[in-house]
């Protein structure tokens, strides 16, 4: 099998597998959508396997001499391309890793309309690869942008109360700023047919065009067009507010692959196609985006100290941290980029792992605020375990995988002196290095380590009554609809509420006669089916602690945690050499850029110097 047809394959079988799920038995749909996502990750493992560009930072299939690079040609230049480097593949291998423990997940938190859960989460899966993928700017988008309708229905039919306003506005946000990157995309297309060199949206060819014939000012729109949409998918301060209300609201297995792979399209987008595009109009701007991104470091880690409930407090670590990867891509060095590759890769891994530690816990005890919840070590100490695991991941612990990204990416922030003297001058330097490390390291420790000493440490404090809210566990809306009725969000009707349904429908007839008595029993009962259940009742089909399930879920991801913290060689090596390539074209643009801004402050001072000095007299 060809590398494209093996690439083509990895499209196919989840829509082919969200075709099955659809029209399967209700009880077969879980399982039939693991079993297609760990097919896909088996595939993903042989391409893996095959790939020979690993360390040459070329791309496969095309990059190797004879071979021939496979294309579907479509129509006005359109076709479909599909090629990976390095850096494309990790990601798909992050994106096909994650999916099926977020589905496995997923089995006794969604327990009604599988069939759309799972379905729509394998459609989300085979846009994400497009995305990473295709070498035509077109077919890149379709991923990118598509992306959006599955996870538009996984938050507003399985999402928590506010579950349709964050959806609508996750789809503004998102869809509106990606209209701009199309834009800039269609632009360079349409300025290189009318150059003569004919319709195409080959990145390749968009990228040497861009370089080479557009004007300064062309490049300049284009890149700042491009970067709004990619920004905004980040995201980036201050465009990051759809993603805290989108984690809160969506379903764990949603804000898994959120966090995981789907932010990671805008800092790949920005990699892979805005940085290679424009380097002498990225340098005029990246001042600024290296001004919004320490802003995203430090100001959203003083709002994450702020935070009381668990969930929104990771959501918005996200934000933090991106900003972290985006500082990484700016310095414009190997290291930073390096480091910024990484950081993509292990905070998937982390971020996504504490959403699923966040959701076991909530499915056992229907809320997630700090100030109801204290001490779970003593009655979940396996849960717990894994809970401090992955929190010491992401603060950067020395020995675990976010240690090494983080440290890579300041040191290419330090390293990205604004000097013509070194191999890879940049425009950030030491100074604002450690505003962002006292962000980044100082306050993410603060704000992590106190949520784990408020819920995971201290004496034990669990809520007496925990009424859930069909929050990112099947949704009560969606039982609703397929029942008539009120459901139980989890799996069957909660013992303490609907004994509190029986004692509030006797107080109704007490109080106002038996019709009045039986609507209130029957208005309580369908409210306590629909929205919650008590800690008791959940216990009946999930124990205190972890089951061999949930452990088998974590601990693959732990162990990848630990192994790239202990040996990132691997990593870095494959990495590295991509890197180089996307930053071909700007040690020369940032020299100039240097250059004019010193010749320029230079003219100044001699026209300041040629100016007569005033008389003694004025001066006084």
């Amino acid at each position: 099998m060809s590398p494209t047809q093996l690439m083509g394959a990895m499209l196919v079988l989840p829509l082919l597998g969200a075709a099955v799920v659809a029209v399967s038995p209700k009880p077969l749909a879980k399982h039939l959508g693991v079993l297609t996502s760990l097919l896909v990750f088996g595939l993903s493992i042989i391409l893996a396997w095959q790939f020979p560009e690993w360390t040459s930072g070329g791309f496969w299939p095309g990059s190797l001499a004879g071979e021939v690079k496979e294309t579907m040609p479509l129509a006005l230049g359109v076709s479909l391309t599909l090629g990976i480097d390095s850096v494309a593949l990790l990601l798909i291998l992050l994106t096909t890793f994650l999916t099926p423990l977020a589905l496995l997940g997923s089995y006794t938190s969604v327990t009604n309309r599988e069939r759309e859960f799972y379905g729509w989460f394998l459609v989300l899966l085979s846009a994400m690869l497009l995305a990473f993928m295709a070498r035509d700017a077109i077919a890149f988008y379709i991923g990118y942008e598509f992306t959006i309708v599955p996870m538009l229905f996984l938050i507003a039919i399985f999402g928590g109360d506010n579950r349709r306003y964050a959806a609508v506005k996750f789809f503004v946000f998102t869809f509106v700023a990606s209209v701009l990157t199309l834009a800039g995309i269609i632009y360079v297309a349409a300025a290189r047919a009318q150059a003569g060199l004919g319709w195409s949206f080959g990145l390749a060819e968009l990228q040497d065009f861009a370089v080479t014939g557009l004007t300064d000012r062309e490049r300049l729109w284009v890149f700042i067009a491009m970067m709004i949409g990619f920004c905004v998918k980040v995201p980036l301060f201050p465009v990051h507010s759809w993603l805290p209300l989108a984690h809160d609201q969506a379903p764990t297995g949603g804000s898994v692959i959120l966090a995981g792979t789907l932010l990671k399209l805008g800092t790949y987008g920005i990699y892979r196609i805005a940085l290679p595009m424009a380097p002498d109009a990225a340098v005029e701007v990246i001042p600024f985006l290296v001004t919004l991104s320490i802003i995203a470091i430090v100001a959203i880690s003083l709002v994450c100290v702020a935070q009381k409930d668990v969930k929104r407090l990771v959501a918005y670590s996200s934000v933090s941290h991106m900003g972290v990867a985006m500082l990484g891509l700016l310095a414009l060095n190997p290291v930073g980029l390096t480091g910024s590759v990484m950081y993509m890769i292990n905070h998937g891994l982390s971020t996504g792992a504490l959403f699923l530690c966040i959701g076991m816990m909530y499915e056992r005890y229907h809320t997630k605020e700090m100030d109801k919840l204290g001490g779970l070590a003593k009655r979940m100490p396996i849960w717990a375990f894994f809970m401090i695991f992955f929190t010491m991941t992401s603060v950067g612990l020395p020995g675990l995988n976010g240690f090494v990204s983080e440290v890579l990416c300041l040191l290419g922030a330090f390293a990205a002196r604004p000097t013509t003297a070194i191999e890879y001058p940049g425009l950030i330097g030491p100074k604002w290095m450690l505003v962002a490390g006292l962000g980044s390291v100082v306050f993410g420790a603060l704000y992590m380590l106190y949520m784990v000493g408020r819920v995971v440490w201290g004496p034990l404090k669990e809520p007496g009554h925990a009424h859930g809210h069909g929050h990112g566990h099947g949704g009560a809306d969606a039982h609703r609809s397929e029942t008539g009725s009120g459901g139980a969000g989890h799996g069957g009707h909660a013992a303490g509420a609907a004994a509190h349904a029986s004692q509030a429908g006797a107080h109704g007839g007490a109080t106002g006669g038996g019709d009045a008595g039986g609507h209130g029993a029957g208005q309580a009962a369908g409210h306590a089916g629909a929205h919650g259940s008590s800690h008791a009742a959940h216990a009946d089909h999930l124990p205190a602690d972890l089951t061999a399930r949930e452990i088998g879920i974590l601990v693959p991801i732990a162990a990848v945690c630990l192994l790239i913290g202990v040996q990132p060689w691997p990593l870095l090596d494959v990495i590295t050499p991509s890197a180089k390539a996307t930053l071909a074209g700007y040690p020369e643009a940032v020299r100039e850029h240097l250059r004019a801004t010193q010749s320029s402050a230079t003219d100044v001072g001699e026209r300041t110097a040629l100016v007569p000095d005033a008389p003694e007299g004025l001066t006084r």
